[in-house]
């Protein structure tokens, strides 16, 4: 007499299976494409970060009306796909955040499966703590914003303090420049081994050590005393730079007076070359007839913001290329794999 073998999960158990092969191949299926758009505040950077990956910039009209609002009409269908959108905080800052909350919150209504803001310098950064009585914290207020208007994920570059992470309730990549500064110095500064770098600030203290330990050079910094915001009023440093190479290195430069204060007293204090590697070069007021007046070999800065007018105007200036490290970045967040090896690696 012959036995019917009984499957042991029953008839909902190997539907079960079934199913889930279907299931897995709907997944695969719903795998969503990624599309790239540029806001208009940095539009080198982002075609150098679509070439990098191989994309077309996604269609994108933005426009003013008379009255001076922002009109922003996204030209292709978003709907299903992982967004990224490209806009820094520099030029006219308030009209390309504007532009940038409206982009995010076009892309999220016309059903986009996710949207990243890339932001490699975040706007209103320096405003991160009550510093004095009724005090606003506005990158609290812009970390909200770009949250309401439907941001699901933040990649930026380098925050004035790291804490801006937790002003989100979203996930936020904070790459570093680091890895790009470090190259640079080696290919760039011969004498390097005899070099100090120095921090232009207390707060920029962990960022000069981070720095001085992967070169394995001493490390020195700055005190400073400020009477009103952008006006420094006494310096003193604590460490040696006699006979030596002297980098400061600091994560912004806006009128640049500290960093042409820092760079006098280092070369007062014995340093043979003084120069200043910054991540977001910012130059607004005087700060370029500031530079062409100091003692600097070089200023060396980032892409996150447009450097080719500045350039014209400053021999001095050289700029480091990050648009790999923001391409990898999004490579990463889209395909689901790590972003920590971007910390201390610059993508071939």
């Amino acid at each position: 007499m012959l036995r019917r073998r009984v499957d042991p999960r029953g008839a909902a158990g190997r539907g079960a299976r079934w199913n889930g092969k279907e299931e897995e191949g709907a997944a695969a299926a719903a795998m969503p494409n990624i599309k790239i758009f540029s806001g208009s505040s940095h539009q080198d950077l982002s075609q150098k970060i679509a070439d990098r990956l191989g994309l077309e910039l996604g269609k994108v009209v933005t426009k003013k009306f008379s009255n001076q609002e922002t009109c922003v009409e996204i030209g292709e269908s978003v709907r299903g796909e992982d967004v990224y959108i490209v806009q820094s905080g520099c030029g006219e800052i308030n009209d390309n955040l504007m532009e940038l909350l409206i982009m995010i919150n076009a892309c999220k209504i016309a059903s986009a499966s996710r949207v990243t803001a890339v932001i490699p310098c975040f706007p209103y950064a320096r405003q991160d703590k009550k510093d004095k009585s009724r005090a606003p914290i506005s990158a609290k207020l812009v970390a909200n914003m770009l949250s309401v208007a439907g941001a699901d994920h933040i990649i930026t570059m380098d925050l004035h303090a790291s804490q801006i992470q937790g002003f989100f309730d979203i996930p936020v990549d904070n790459l570093y420049a680091e890895p790009a500064v470090l190259k640079w110095i080696k290919e760039n500064i011969a004498e390097w081994k005899n070099c100090t770098i120095v921090s232009p600030d207390a707060g920029g203290a962990k960022r000069v050590t981070s720095i001085a330990d992967r070169l394995n050079v001493d490390f020195a910094l700055i005190h400073k005393e400020r009477k009103k915001a952008n006006e420094v009023d006494r310096m003193v440093l604590v460490g040696d730079v006699k006979d030596r190479v002297a980098i400061l290195v600091d994560d912004m430069a806006d009128t640049c007076g500290t960093i042409c204060h820092a760079a006098d007293k280092l070369v007062s204090a014995g340093a043979t070359k003084v120069y200043a590697i910054l991540t977001h070069g910012i130059f607004s007021g005087p700060a370029i007839s500031r530079i062409n007046n100091a003692c600097f070999e070089a200023v060396v800065v980032t892409n996150t913001i447009p450097q080719e007018d500045k350039m014209k105007q400053c021999p001095k200036i050289q700029v480091i290329d990050i648009s790999m490290i923001l391409a990898e970045a999004i490579r990463r967040t889209h395909n689901g794999e790590s972003v920590s090896y971007l910390f201390s690696h610059v993508p071939l």
